[in-house]
């Protein structure tokens, strides 16, 4: 294999990846380095955990044949707003009002997937009445006003800071040693991962390939909880995100029914000839997306402090945007959690930089559509469809 194409491989592997390191450069030049300062940097991850969360959960229905979920902007709202009225209007412990959000969120969830799975009705019509019908519900459990949360365990599980007493002053350094003892435990997992694919005699990529991509995370991870220190440490949202975004690697790489998803949006006909139950991949698909849409209302809920009946507007499309930015196929049966989460930073990069800087909102709007349609434009040529696989 020659130098070029090597080369040629590497650009479409990473190419997600270098137009994050592109925009970001670009947008810490445009903003004189504003989005470099710590409170940018946590805002970063404040600001888009939503996203990240739901795009967990979109990629499965993507997976399935590039179908989406247009209902879980509504759903935010829905369940912010039960969970807004719960914890102002009753005595019940935040605790409880959590688990009952989330279970709702499941409930919605498997009524779109008894429907999207059981009874065949296309996802994009079943979805689309979701997303009027759990708009509607949000503004009437509203009242058609703004609810506000104080609650303070609330507020405290999802929207405070880590910090360690005798460690942490006005440098946050728990968040610091986090970043060291995660980058060396990266470090280990290569190294013995290597080591065990070596004994085996699999087939490995490059030493310099392999601790170069690991050197250049470490690096990353060790600047930004660096950044993190220095303004109030490691947010617990952080932790919801991660949770989710762990489990959901996990599934979809590691388990049987995760491959489940790729092999029906690869082709749904030979998979059910297989034996493999397709109604029941569906309905996981979107009762799966409309529990994080769950979740994620619970998270924007207590990072704003109130809800109301527009919370969650166009958060769809945020979620969808990142899975196809991300490299999951607009046909379904290819995609990556870490791909999606690529595509989850680099929209919010884009959003913040472009807010820091003072570009119109309209003009907001543009450059976000032009990102999708530029990603989604390489995915179909650079894989040469023309159409979905049969």
């Amino acid at each position: 294999m020659t130098t070029k194409t090597k080369a040629a491989q590497f650009i479409k592997k990473y190419t997600m990846v270098i137009a994050l390191v592109v925009v970001f450069a670009l947008f810490a030049v445009l903003t004189g380095g504003r989005l470099l300062y710590p409170q940018n940097m946590s805002n970063l991850l404040l600001q888009n955990a939503y996203v990240l969360v739901m795009a967990c959960g979109m990629l499965l229905c993507i997976l399935t044949g590039g179908n989406v979920d247009l209902s879980v902007g509504s759903t935010v709202c829905l369940i912010g707003a039960i969970g807004a009225q719960l914890l102002a209007n009753t005595n019940l412990n935040a605790v409880l009002v959590i688990l009952i959000c989330l279970a709702a969120g499941a409930v919605i969830g498997v009524w779109q997937g008894f429907w999207i799975g059981n009874v065949h009705i296309p996802p994009f019509i079943c979805t689309l009445a979701g997303m009027f019908l759990f708009r509607g519900l949000g503004r009437v459990v509203l009242g058609s006003r703004t609810v506000s949360i104080n609650n303070q365990l609330f507020l405290n599980i999802f929207a405070s800071y880590i910090q360690i007493p005798g460690i942490d002053g006005d440098v946050k350094w728990s968040a610091f040693i986090v970043g060291v003892i995660v980058a060396v435990l990266l470090l280990l997992n290569t190294i013995l991962g290597r080591a065990k694919k070596a004994r085996k005699g699999y087939k490995m990529a490059s030493a310099t390939s392999a601790f170069g991509k690991i050197i250049v995370i470490d690096a990353l991870i060790l600047v930004y909880t660096w950044k993190l220190a220095h303004y109030k440490g490691i947010p617990v949202m952080a932790l919801w995100v991660l949770a989710v975004v762990l489990i959901y690697a996990f599934i979809t790489s590691k388990t049987a029914f995760g491959r489940y998803f790729y092999a029906v949006g690869g082709n749904e006909k030979a998979t059910k000839l297989s034996g493999i139950d397709t109604k029941r991949v569906y309905f996981m698909a979107y009762a799966s997306m409309s529990f994080l849409a769950g979740l994620s209302g619970l998270l924007m809920a207590a990072r704003i402090g109130s809800v109301n009946g527009d919370t969650g507007t166009s958060f769809e499309m945020d979620a969808i945007g990142s899975c196809f930015i991300g490299g999951a196929s607009a046909y379904g049966g290819s995609g990556t959690v870490s791909g999606i989460m690529v595509g989850a930073i680099l929209l919010g990069v884009i959003n913040q930089g472009m807010s820091i800087i003072g570009l119109d909102n309209n003009w907001q709007y543009v450059v976000k559509g032009a990102v999708l349609l530029v990603a989604v434009i390489f995915d179909v040529v650079s894989n040469h469809k023309t159409g979905k696989a049969g």
